[in-house]
């Protein structure tokens, strides 16, 4: 997951870059579905019983190659915690205004 801020930050950098071929722009840092889902939580305020359910073996997870944009000088500046913390009371916000 990157924030939508450093995802900007990267395609700035690629415009004014002459890398030609797709470029994944992305943090390293694999997320699991449950750090995600207790990352929200936290920056909701709310607390939540997780319950986990079988299912069926999906994928593995996996990362993609951000050699490209890192070559560039791109650097992610937020972390998961941080970027769904100034993203949590703006889509709350959106949710309110459509009821």
């Amino acid at each position: 997951y990157t924030y939508i801020d450093d995802l900007l930050d990267g395609i700035l950098l690629l415009m004014k870059s002459d890398l030609k071929n797709g470029v994944n722009i992305g943090r390293r840092q694999y997320v699991s579905v449950i750090e995600l889902v207790q990352t929200i939580a936290e920056a909701s305020g709310k607390k939540i019983n997780i319950k986990h359910i079988e299912g069926p073996v999906g994928v593995k997870a996996r990362n993609f190659r951000n050699d490209l944009i890192k070559s560039i000088g791109w650097k992610s500046s937020y972390s998961l915690r941080a970027g769904i913390a100034k993203t949590y009371p703006w889509v709350k916000a959106q949710v309110e205004a459509n009821k």
